[in-house]
Order: C-alpha cells, then structure tokens, then sequence
C-alpha cells in the first residue's frame, strides 16, 4: 500500500511538474527519447537485416551439404591460391557418391552458364541466368511452379530439350501469357517451355529464379562441357530427414576422400559447404553491429540523464517547504527519497514510452515507403524500457538522496 501511495504521489509531482514546466521538462525528455529510439531503432534495424539474409541464406537448405571447389568464406586471410588449385567434382564422383552414400536423400549435380541471350520471335532478352542440374533439381531446392510441371526423369535422362523458366523471363518473352508448350531459341538450341517458376522476388542474398532458365543437365552436356571450371560444378546433397547436417557432413567427406584416393595425411582437395557457415559468419558481424547500436544509442541516453538529473534537482529545490512539511509531520528519509526517485523513473518511463510508439510508428512508414517488415522484437521493446527505468534510478538517486537528508526545520524556512 505504501508504494501505491507513493507511486501515485509521485506521478501526481511528474505530471504536475510536465503540467507547470512544460518547454523545460519536455527538452529534458527529448534527450531520453532520442537515446531509447535510437537504442531500439539501431537494435530493430540489425534483427530486421540480419532476419531478411537468413531467410536468404535458409533456402539454400539447412540440412544440405554442397561439395565445390572453393571454401565459402573470405577475408584476408583466405587461401584462395590454395583452393584454386583443387580439381571440380565431376560427374564421375557425382555418379559414385549417389550409389555409396547411406545418408543422401536427394543428390544433383548443377552448374550455371552465366548470362546468355533468350529469345522467342521478335522478343529477347539479355543477360538471362541460364542453370542445368540433374533430375533431382527439385528434391535438392526448394521452389514452387506458377504453371506446367517440373522434368520428367525420362527427360532428365536423355536430355530433352525442355526448359523451366523464371517468372520474370515468361513475363518479358509471353506478355499475353501462357508460356507453358511455346518454344525459346537459348545457345543456338530450340526448347520446349514446361513450366513457370512462381514469382519470388529478389532477396538479400541475390537467390530468386524470377530470371532463370533452368535446363536439364543432360541437354547441356550435349551442347558445352559440363565439367568445364568456368562454369562452377556444384554436388548438392540433401540429407534425410532426422540425420543431422555433420552426420551428412562426415559421411561426404569419407566418400570424397575414398573417391579421389587421398591418403591420411593429405588435406582435403574439395569443400563442403553448408549454410551454417554462412549463419555463424552473420553472427559475428551482427553483433558487432549490435555493440556499436548501443554504444551510440548510449550516449544519446547519457545525454537525456543529464537532463532529467538536473530537472530532479530544481525539482527538490522548488519543493525543499514542503519537503521540511512533510518531514515535520514524520515522513521518514526513504519516504522522501522514493517519492522523488519514482518520479524520476516515472519521467524516464515518459521520455522512454515516446521513443518505443516513435519507432513503432517508423515501421508501418518504412513499410509503407520500401516494403520492408521490420522487426520489432519484444526483447528489444524489453531493453529499452529497463534502460528508461535503470536511467531513471541513476538520474534520479541522487538528488532523492539530497532531499531526504535535508533538516525539517532548515528546509521550512527556506524561500
């Protein structure tokens, strides 16, 4: 009851304080606001960009193993000498892995033939993302078809000549639609369209099949060399459900190991690459990023307890009659010394309220102006109002501590 008492005693002070000292008590608040805003902002700002890559990064699958040439990484420190030394998986170690490996449940061979001319009658388009991957494309990614169908295995197996291209390549080559049957010309070559992927968009990684045109790789062996280094061979493998990505992992590399005769004391010639790699270096560089938010955030907070301090002790020295009143009448020293400290956190938790409905309000213009959804976690909401509160106690300690010491009968007398 005694801390009702005094939290409503004290908000009734605040409120009057805000009511009677409007400009001086408002500029003392901005400087809480601006601090928790910015603390949130930056805060909300890095999960929103950190949870966009890893949604990127999570279609490439998080239980898939992608055995390449190159490590996935960089820095300055990255060997790149070393790995361009290594020799491609070819298709050979791709046809042995998929009859020994114990923990695959899907396996494809990919490769991409960079940008090529697409055309269909009059209309072209340069620059198109041409791919070609075994049958088991499907199983190994994941996509979904806006119209016709993916490839059938017998079509995989002999290279037929039939495509699956991207949305944005349909919208371009067929803008009255209905691409599914029509025939493009790609590399000197005439194929079949049998299906639209849906429209994804493009994401933080660049990953989107808007632009593609996937070939089965058996038609492109028949056209180029597939295991030629300019194109980047790639073996993804999918693991089955309830194996982990290190169990897939080992068992890979035993394979690769077995497969290319490496003795014991050879280093790896090949990479395999799953996405926690990627996850892991993301977690270093946005929490670092996190580091830096609150320190700059923390200094527009430092800033707003210098003012709230000094409002708390004019406030003292305004009510310095009738804190000698109240003691006169027995109010005890930490009677005095919570009144005004609550309302010091009362003032933050003000200050600290305006900045949290400010960067609420940003998101929706954010998503208005970009269409971005930006995060704003409830742990984030969390930080900034124990931040408002813990500015608030070290605002406001110690001019609370100066009030309850005073004499009753000194303070009375005062003007």
């Amino acid at each position: 009851m005694l801390f009702f008492k005094l939290f409503r005693e004290s908000f009734v002070f605040a409120f009057d304080a805000l009511r009677q000292n409007k400009l001086r008590t408002l500029l003392s608040l901005l400087g809480v606001t601006i601090g928790i805003f910015t603390i949130i902002a930056v805060l909300s700002a890095v999960e929103t960009l950190r949870n966009n890559l890893q949604k990127s990064v999570d279609k490439l699958g998080s239980n898939s193993i992608y055995i390449q040439k190159f490590q996935w990484g960089g820095g300055e420190d990255y060997p790149w000498w070393k790995y361009l030394q290594r020799p491609n998986v070819n298709l050979r170690e791709f046809d042995k892995l998929q009859k020994r490996s114990q923990t695959a449940e899907a396996m494809s061979y990919e490769i991409n033939i960079s940008n090529r001319t697409v055309k269909y009658k009059s209309n072209t388009i340069e620059g198109a993302q041409i791919d070609a991957a075994s049958e088991d494309h499907n199983k190994t990614w994941n996509f979904d078809l806006q119209d016709g169908r993916y490839f059938t295995d017998m079509e995989s197996r002999t290279g037929a000549p039939v495509t699956l291209i991207g949305y944005d390549i349909a919208k371009n080559l067929f803008p009255d639609g209905d691409a599914v049957g029509k025939q493009i010309k790609i590399m000197a070559r005439y194929v079949k369209v049998v299906g639209v992927f849906a429209k994804q968009g493009d994401d933080m990684l660049g990953n989107s099949n808007d632009k593609e045109i996937l070939l089965p790789l058996n038609f492109a062996h028949n056209v180029i060399d597939v295991q030629n280094d300019n194109y980047g061979p790639t073996v993804i493998v999918r693991g089955k459900k309830g194996i982990s990505a290190d169990d897939v992992e080992s068992e890979l590399r035993g394979l690769m190991r077995s497969i290319r005769s490496l003795k014991p004391n050879q280093d790896d010639n090949f990479a395999l690459n799953k996405t926690s790699i990627i996850s892991k270096q993301l977690d270093i560089v946005f929490g670092i990023f996190n580091i830096v938010g609150v320190i700059i955030g923390g200094f527009s907070v430092l800033v707003g307890g210098f003012g709230i301090a000094n409002i708390m002790f004019v406030s003292v020295k305004e009510r310095t009659n009738i804190i000698g009143i109240q003691k006169s009448l027995g109010a005890k020293n930490y009677f005095i010394l919570l009144q005004f400290l609550i309302e010091s956190i009362i003032l933050c938790l003000v200050g600290g309220i305006i900045g949290l409905v400010s960067v609420y309000a940003g998101t929706f213009i954010v998503k208005a102006i970009f269409d971005v959804g930006v995060v704003l976690d409830i742990k984030n909401i969390i930080i900034g109002v124990s931040t408002a509160i813990a500015i608030g106690i070290i605002s406001g300690i110690i001019p609370a501590y100066s009030a309850s010491r005073l004499d009753p009968v000194e303070a009375i007398r005062s003007n």
